[in-house]
Formats: C-alpha cells, structure tokens, sequence
C-alpha cells in the first residue's frame, strides 16, 4: 500500500513537514510502523497550492524519496499553506510516474492508500463508467486514478462527499458482480485548494490507518515549550497516514466509517458510507 499526508494552515517551507518530524513521511519511506509494508518505495509524489494559481503545482518521480535530490532542492525553497505528499507501494500496477499521487484536474487534487481488490476484472467495467470528457485525461493504470475520475464523474464539484461515497458504491456493485467480496479499501484525501475532505472506509470495515492532529490551541497549552506551536496559526491542521512523532496528545485516529474536512472555522466530522447506485 501507500502513505500520505495533507497539510493545511499557515504557509510553510515543504521540508518542515516533509523531511524534519522525527518520522517524517520521509522516514516512512523506509521505516513505515503501521503500514503494510516497511518500505513504500515505488515514487513519490508532492502536490502545493501558490497564491498566483488556482492549480496545484505537481512533483512526481518514479524513484524513492528517500534519496531524490530535487525533492529535497525543493522542499527547501517552496513554501505553501497546502499540500500533498504521498509515498507509494504498488500493489501491482507498473511502477511510473502517471501512477503516482497526488492525481490532479483542474483545481483538484486527490491521493490514495488502498487498492480495489482484484482490480484486474473490474477495470473495464469501471473506467466504462467515466465521464468520456473525463476519459482522455486518465494517464497512468492505476486503481485510484479511476476512483478519482469516477468521483469527478459523479459531482466532485458540487459535493465532495457524495460523490466520493457514489465512487464507493459503485466500486463495491461492480466488485460484487464480479464474485469479489470485499472490493474496497482506502484511505484518501481530496482537495481543491481551499478545503480538504479526508477519507477513511474498507469493503471489511478494517481500514487501513490514519490519523488527524489536535488542534493548535490544546497543543500550546499541552505544550508550551515547543517553539513549533508558537509560529502556527489556529487553523493549522495535519492528516497522515500514520504519525510524525510520539508528542502526546497530538494526534487522534480518524473512526472507521468516517470523513473529515479540513477547512476555515471549525473542522467536522461525519460518518461515511457507500451509496449504492
């Protein structure tokens, strides 16, 4: 499978949260605690906003992180208030760069960890199901690249969450007409620029970790000594895969069955569950 976070907040060079926590997503790369594998080598991807353009910016490479030196040339100069990282394991599909995340259109971005079990006799019927305006702009061979662009053919513009859950359930009738039992695992998150929705569901109800951090305010008084907490905002928020670091009571795992979103004012959280079509 994968790893992956989301940052939204005060803007900050890339390698703050890249490269410096003490498990950084960096780390993870080769030393993943709670994923299912240690090492999650197959590309990379990291995904900002700038204030000149409504459309991210993406960096992709086939390559580890871990040693990718123009990753690490940029996450010294580029500075944003959101972002995507993501550290890919294939789970079976060709290691190149149109399969690894983040996966952008227009303003939105979307990454995943997970995988549409037996994706391999569901995927005509699936990608038969996009939007054909949508069609072209499927690049690589991945299971979540055809999750996003069915989410997009469902409404992403109009309502993330239901469109995502349409996605779901679509995913599941067609696993189970095909004789698979549990279809669908992920985790995902999913942005366009301003908000982002997070994602944490399995055809088992056993899905796949993810954590979201406490809020800047609990974490000052918690902690009053971490220079860190000083120099973000409120609103700050991060959504990983699993944690950067052990400073209790900084993080809390997403419930099975649920999505959050990230946005200005008060982040919520809400139940989730497949709409069957």
């Amino acid at each position: 499978m994968c790893r992956w976070l989301a940052y939204s907040g005060t803007p900050l060079l890339l390698d703050t949260i890249l490269y410096r926590p003490a498990h950084s997503l960096i780390d993870q790369s080769l030393h993943s605690k709670l994923g299912v594998e240690t090492t999650n080598g197959d590309g990379f991807g990291v995904g900002w906003y700038s204030d000149d353009n409504p459309t991210p910016a993406l960096l992709r490479d086939v390559g580890p992180a871990w040693n990718n030196r123009n990753l690490r040339e940029m996450a010294d100069h580029v500075r944003s208030h959101l972002f995507f990282a993501h550290i890919r394991a294939s789970t079976g599909t060709a290691v190149q760069q149109s399969n690894c995340h983040p996966f952008r259109h227009g303003r939105w971005m979307f990454m995943h960890n997970g995988a549409i079990a037996d994706f391999h006799l569901m995927r005509r019927d699936l990608t038969l199901l996009v939007d054909p305006a949508l069609y072209p702009h499927i690049e690589g061979t991945t299971d979540s690249e055809v999750m996003f662009h069915l989410a997009l053919t469902f409404g992403l513009d109009a309502d993330p969450p239901a469109a995502v859950a349409r996605m779901a359930g679509v995913v599941e009738r067609v696993g189970h007409e095909h004789g698979v039992e549990l279809p669908l695992q992920m985790t995902l998150a999913i942005t366009d620029g301003e908000r982002v929705w997070a994602f944490r569901y399995s055809s088992a109800r056993a899905s796949r970790s993810l954590f979201y951090s406490s809020r800047v305010d609990t974490l000052r008084r918690l902690h009053p000594d971490v220079a860190f907490l000083r120099d973000i905002g409120e609103e700050t928020r991060l959504i990983v895969s699993e944690p950067l670091g052990d400073l209790p009571g900084a993080w809390h795992e997403v419930p099975e069955s649920s999505y959050g979103v990230v946005q200005s004012g008060a982040d919520e959280l809400f139940p989730f569950a497949p709409v069957a079509p």
